[in-house]
Formats: structure tokens, C-alpha cells, sequence
């Protein structure tokens, strides 16, 4: 079975072009190595990462707040073009975060405002893992801070790199040993690049 990685992080906002570009090579990035992206069907950094994987061909999920495409289209006013799948929550835009995560084998974290956040908090308490593609402002530059203010183990694990495929390899690397040794309980553990 493909590993499945969800890209979250800002939809909306000051978003510089290097930023941009670090989210959709992280998108590349996981197209090359045969992963399935999945994303909340949000623009932004999230689409950019869409829009790289496409590049390369890989498989997009999207999972959408909407009842429908017409809703997701014209209410939500989100991109639906560039996925293979669209799965339709209803949920609104919170209420679909736990599909998001849930959905995930790991979880990368770009950028980010408050939906980035409580896609993060989720991630963290149901002990996924989690890279953080640093350098990309908002919720991923303090997610170090965030961990220490929350207090709390869950068994996470958390990587940061500011490289695309820097992080994916360390990703990879905890992914294999989490797998090897049956998700045990441990944790937080922040391996910081």
C-alpha cells in the first residue's frame, strides 16, 4: 500500500513566492517518491503542493468541507481541477480536519494560520507524524514552541527541515523505524535540521 502524506499549512494570507515555491517542491517532492498527497482542497500552500505532485503525476486526494462540487466551487471557492479524488464531508472547513489527519500515514505542516493549528493538534494527539517544512513562517515556524507549551506526550514525532527533500528523507526515516517497531508509545520527540 502507498504511503499517504497530507500537506497542510496556509490557504489564505501573505504568502511570498519562496514560500510558495518551498511548497510546491515539497509537492514534487512527494510525487517522487511514489506517495499519495492528500490536502483539505484549500488554495494556497496546500494547492501549491498539489500542483507540484501533479507535475510529476502523482495521485491528489482532496478532502473537501463541501456537501458537493457546486458547494466546494462556489461557496468554498476552492480548487478542485488539479485532484483525483474529491471526498465530500460536509463538514465544514473544521469539521474535516480529523478526515485529513486521519487519512494520513504522516502529516507535513507548511506555513499555517489557526485551521493549520488544530490540524496540527490533531496530528499530535493521535500520535502521527509530523514534518514541518521550516523557514515557511506562521504555525511551522513555532511548532518547536508549541510542543513545549502543550506539555504533553502522545507518541508523536516530529521532523523539521527547511529542504523539501531533506525533510521528506527524514520523514521516511522515522515512517520505516515507527513501522519497525509497531508505533509504540513514546515521545514528543523533535528532531530539529
Amino acid at each position: 500500500m502507498r504511503m499517504k502524506v497530507g500537506v497542510v499549512g496556509s490557504a489564505g494570507g501573505r504568502l511570498s513566492d519562496e514560500v510558495r515555491a518551498k511548497a510546491r517542491e515539497m509537492g514534487r517532492c512527494l510525487a517522487r517518491h511514489g506517495v499519495v498527497v492528500v490536502t483539505g482542497s484549500a488554495p494556497g500552500l496546500p494547492h501549491e503542493a498539489v500542483l507540484g505532485a501533479r507535475e510529476i503525476g502523482a495521485l491528489v486526494i482532496g478532502i473537501s468541507p463541501a456537501h458537493s462540487l457546486d458547494e466546494h466551487r462556489d461557496v468554498y471557492r476552492s480548487p478542485w481541477e488539479d485532484y483525483d479524488v474529491l471526498v465530500f464531508t460536509g463538514s465544514g472547513l473544521m469539521g474535516r480536519e480529523i478526515e485529513i489527519i486521519r487519512t494520513c500515514d504522516a502529516v507535513v505542516v507548511c506555513g499555517g494560520r489557526s485551521g493549520t493549528l488544530g490540524e496540527f493538534a490533531i496530528a499530535y494527539d493521535e500520535a502521527r507524524l509530523i514534518g514541518v517544512l521550516s523557514g515557511t513562517g506562521g504555525v511551522a515556524d513555532h511548532i518547536a514552541e508549541l510542543v513545549r507549551i502543550i506539555d504533553k506526550q502522545t507518541g508523536a514525532d516530529i521532523v523539521t527541515d527547511a529542504d523539501p527533500e531533506g525533510l521528506w528523507q527524514k520523514m521516511l526515516a522515522c515512517h520505516e523505524d515507527r513501522v519497525r517497531r509497531g508505533v509504540a508509545y513514546r515521545g514528543p520527540i523533535i528532531h530539529e535540521g
